[in-house]
This record gives C-alpha cells, sequence and structure tokens, in this order.
C-alpha cells in the first residue's frame, strides 16, 4: 500500500493505493483560511498537522489492515507558501498563503534589482511566490525576519513533522523564485535579494526520488514498520499531472479548484514571463511545465453560494438546465476575487458583475461566475499560445470538475475535448501516491490506468459560437474598466 498526502487550500486528503495503482481508500478533512486584513491570506500550520492526524485516525479506523500495509509515503501540497521557523524548528507566524496579496512592491522591487531574473526562475516576480513574501517579511516584520532558521513549504513542513529532516522537490521549490529551474538548483543570488542563503532552505530532491524517512516514534505511534520512506512529492499540480498521467511532453490538464489551472508538460526549461505564463520543473527528473493560472475559479463558485445561501451542487445543476438564449443575456462576471496571474499579473485587480437586471435570479448569476472561470482560463490558454481548434485531449480535474454543464462549457469554450475520471477530485493526492510508489520501487513511469474516463467532452459548435461571441463582451468590458 502507499500513501498519498495533498495538503490543499480548503482540506487536506489522504488516500491509500495499492500496488496496481487502484485506489483503495480517501479521507477529506476540511480547512479554513484566515484573512486579517485586505489582501492577506494565511493559515496557522497546526491546523495542517491537527488535520492529517484527524484523517490519520479515520483512515487507521476504516482500514486497518490496509494501514498497516503502507510501503511508502507521498506528499503534495498548495504552493508558494511561506513557512518560517526558527533555530528550535518552531513556526514564527502563520504561513503567508499563494494567493496572499500583500508584496506586490516588493516584486517590483525583486524584478528592478535582478531583471534577468526571469529567465532563470521562469516567471515574473508575482505577489502569489515566495520570494516576494520573504522580502515583505524582512522590511515588515524584521524581528521575526531576524529570527528565521529555515523556510519550508507546506507540504515540506508536514514532512519535517512525519520525519524531521528539510527536504523540498524541484516541482513545489520552482514556485518560490529562488530556483534556477534549467539547472534544478538553489540559485544563491536570488536568496540574497531577500537576505537569505542556501543554509536556510531545503534539500532538493526529485519527486521520486526516497527524501527522507518517518520518525520511528511516529511510525510505531501510528502503527506503521520501520523506516517507511516519504518520496520528494509534488506542488500541487505536478502531482495533479502525475495523478492523470500527464508526464509526457505535449500532455497536460485544467484544473477547477480553488485557482484554475491550464498545465502542459514541455521537454525542456521554457520560459514565457512576458505573458505570466509559469515555467516550472516537474515532478521527474528532465521534464518541465507551463502553467497558466487564475487566482479564482471553483472557489468563485463557492463564494455565490456563500452569498446566495444555494449550494453548489444545486446552482450547477440548475445552470446544465439554461436553454441557451437565457444564457445569452446573462450578466458577465470578470472572475478576479483574489487579483489575477495569467495572462494579467495584477493582484489588486477587483471582480465585478456587468449586466446586471432585476429579472436576474441565483441561477444566471451562478451561469456567469462558470462562464467568468472560463473566460479567465481562455485567456490564459491563448497566452500559452493556444486556442483555436485542437483535436488534443486535456484532462479535467479538480473539484468543479463535478458539474456536468462547467466541464461542457470548458470544452466548448477552449475549443478541445477534456476527459474526465472519477479520480479528478483527488487527482493530487493520487499523484503523491504514484510517486511514493515509484520511490519504493525504483519505477520511473507506472503502469498507469487512463481509460477509466467517467465523462468525456467535445466541444459543442453552437455553445462555442455563444461563449466566443460573449468573451468578446467580457474582453471589452475588462478593457473599459482596467485598461492601463
Amino acid at each position: 500500500m502507499y500513501l498519498g498526502i495533498d495538503l490543499g487550500t480548503s482540506g487536506l486528503k489522504l488516500l491509500l493505493m495499492d500496488a496496481a495503482q487502484r485506489r483503495v481508500m480517501t479521507v477529506d478533512m476540511p480547512l479554513s483560511l484566515q484573512q486579517p486584513k485586505p489582501l492577506w491570506c494565511e493559515q496557522a500550520p497546526s491546523d495542517w498537522w491537527a488535520a492529517l492526524s484527524a484523517a490519520v485516525t479515520q483512515l487507521r479506523a476504516q482500514a486497518p489492515k490496509d494501514w498497516a500495509a503502507i510501503e511508502a509515503v507521498g506528499l503534495s501540497g498548495q504552493m508558494h507558501c511561506a513557512v518560517v521557523l526558527d533555530e528550535q524548528g518552531q513556526v514564527l507566524r502563520p504561513a503567508m498563503l499563494w494567493n496572499d496579496g500583500r508584496s506586490a512592491q516588493q516584486c517590483a522591487d525583486l524584478e528592478l534589482a535582478f531583471p534577468q531574473a526571469r529567465q532563470i526562475t521562469g516567471n515574473l516576480a508575482m505577489p502569489g511566490l515566495t520570494a516576494p513574501k520573504l522580502l515583505w517579511l524582512r522590511q515588515h516584520e524584521p524581528a521575526v525576519f531576524a529570527r528565521i532558521a529555515r523556510v519550508l513549504l507546506p507540504k515540506d513542513w508536514l514532512r519535517w513533522q512525519l520525519t524531521g529532516d528539510a527536504v523540498s522537490d524541484m516541482s513545489d521549490a520552482s514556485g518560490t523564485w529562488w530556483l534556477d529551474v534549467a539547472q534544478r538548483r538553489w540559485h544563491h543570488a536570488l536568496l540574497a535579494l531577500c537576505g537569505l542563503s542556501e543554509d536556510q532552505m531545503p534539500r532538493l530532491v526529485e519527486g521520486n526520488q526516497v527524501s527522507a524517512r518517518l520518525r520511528p516514534a511516529l511510525a510505531q505511534a501510528w502503527g506503521l514498520r520501520d523506516g517507511v520512506p516519504v518520496a520528494g512529492g509534488a506542488g500541487d499540480n505536478a502531482a495533479s499531472a502525475v495523478g492523470v498521467g500527464a508526464v509526457s511532453p505535449g500532455q497536460g490538464f485544467v484544473s477547477l479548484g480553488t485557482s484554475g489551472v491550464i498545465f502542459r508538460v514541455t521537454a525542456a526549461f521554457a520560459p514565457a514571463p512576458e505573458r505570466a505564463i509559469h515555467a516550472f520543473a516537474h515532478a521527474l527528473p528532465k521534464r518541465w511545465h507551463q502553467m497558466s493560472v487564475m487566482l479564482s475559479a471553483a472557489s468563485a463558485l463557492t463564494w455565490l453560494s456563500r452569498l446566495t445561501g444555494q449550494s453548489q451542487a444545486r446552482m450547477a445543476a440548475s445552470v446544465a438546465k439554461m436553454p441557451p438564449a437565457q444564457r445569452a443575456h446573462a450578466p458577465l462576471f470578470l472572475p478576479y476575487l483574489q487579483g489575477e496571474r495569467t495572462p494579467h499579473n495584477r493582484p489588486l485587480l477587483p471582480a465585478s458583475f456587468t449586466g446586471l437586471r432585476s429579472d436576474h435570479g441565483p441561477v444566471d448569476l451562478a451561469y456567469a461566475v462558470m462562464e467568468g472561470v472560463g473566460f479567465g482560463l481562455l485567456d490564459g490558454w491563448r497566452a500559452m499560445g493556444e486556442g483555436g481548434p485542437s483535436h488534443r485531449s486535456l484532462a479535467l480535474v479538480g473539484g468543479g470538475a463535478r458539474s456536468e454543464a462547467w466541464s461542457q462549457l470548458l470544452s466548448s469554450l477552449l475549443q478541445c475535448p477534456l476527459h474526465c475520471s472519477d479520480a479528478a477530485p483527488v487527482a493530487a493526492a493520487l499523484g503523491a501516491a504514484r510517486l511514493a510508489w515509484m520511490a519504493h520501487t525504483g519505477q520511473s513511469h507506472g503502469p498507469w490506468d487512463d481509460s477509466s474516463h467517467q465523462g468525456v467532452w467535445v466541444p459543442r459548435p453552437e455553445e462555442t459560437a455563444l461563449l466566443l461571441q460573449r468573451h468578446a463582451q467580457f474582453g471589452d468590458r475588462f478593457a473599459q474598466l482596467h485598461s492601463a
């Protein structure tokens, strides 16, 4: 058995997988975030550990024999967050999350100080990334900064608790703005810009390598054998790619999670920072990937559900029944509830509805939100040099993939087939388990079953025509409101 741990923004998942790559059981524990000030988004790492401990207790109780047979553990997690520790390994302050937007000025400072960094890191300096957060801490919380002995990413903090070793993998480290992504190693000059050194960084391994082993006391407490290895693991999107089998150049997926992502595997490091595209190392050796990222995707529908008091499932079901004429007259939604990355790189960009009328109801707003998220993904897809009709299929993952109406909308809008398996909501946890399997067995690629598609969506020409017409209106409205 192999255990995948996925530390997300809204929840922590555990997934048990057997040696034949079959999912045995999953457990999900919710998490909340704190927003003490505008643009701030934080979580307490102690809440992550509490969620993991509760999930372990539940999984052990439900599948005791399978749990005791665990051979290796893999980790996946939300990227970019800054977890800072002192010399004793204690957390100094709440973790600043990937959607924390307070460090826009620090991004400008970093870009000015080291403009060639874009081609080294594969990324613009963005508030979501780790480096500007640490520069913000250095300038605004100097007493905390002076005590920092180690900086870890979320899943790597869990590894620290599990093993006592500070290790990260290449894909997650790519999102810090401190990694030489082509060479897959820390860049000393970029660290120095933030007042840091490699001594404060975790050791780097590939995602499918053994990074450390469970602490003996923890293994005993959890009822596991001594010496259980923990794989390097991956950032959540690279782990999701492994979970859906997107590991070869040209393969990719669309993610409708808290954020929205289009992920494409590349054979080499291919930076495109001028279009706010991310270029990262993949979770497997000698592979890289590009991503377009929008900061609010399925979370936008969660936000609307909270405002209207209607469940997301009910809203999605109502949208599925909307006739084309009603969709054509729905309001437009600019989905920038947390600002935006690709293609705008504007952390202060606000969301808005436009074209509201008195006869619009919750279902019209729900459609506008789902469509607006689709428009944001299309903007990112075009920034990646795509956007015309394509026969190349992409996988669909994330909680939003549960909605058939949303899935069909995206297929028609992106003009490419989409396929979704029943593993879509747990793709990152499954990818983490597969990386654990590779670390334990020494295999470089798994017998991955990509035939279990629960849904396949192909573009509908009539829907595509309506969506592209409304996307043009969406673009016009954006230009009216936010032209620089």
